[in-house]
């Protein structure tokens, strides 16, 4: 289920959101109070995931992201993908940290 980047903006605070780029990417850009968990390690933080409160996946462009969506619907968390991903939230004008922050290629 894909969630606007515009909603996670406005939800900001009271969703967990986990980018699960590489660590490259990470370093190179990202959304301000998210959390870093790659694609590969995201199955065994699952337990530090809180289920009580929804939870949105990002990448680069919302492919990888939107495997973890599935993966965490299908065991009953409130998962959500961000459409588009980090090119998205970024190309629509919205802020990266760190200041000078980019959305690195692949």
């Amino acid at each position: 289920m894909d969630i606007d980047p515009g909603r996670v903006a406005e939800l900001a605070g009271t969703i967990q959101l986990v980018d699960v780029r590489e660590d490259y990417e990470w370093d190179e850009g990202r959304i301000e109070g998210a959390r870093h968990i790659s694609l590969g390690e995201v199955a065994a933080a699952a337990e530090s995931i809180d289920r009580d409160r929804p939870v949105v996946f990002y990448c680069r462009t919302g492919a990888r992201s939107g495997m973890a969506t599935q993966a965490f619907r299908k065991a009953g968390y409130d998962a959500y993908n961000m459409a588009g991903g980090l090119e998205r939230w970024a190309g629509e004008g919205r802020p990266l940290e760190p200041a000078d922050g980019s959305v690195a290629s692949h």
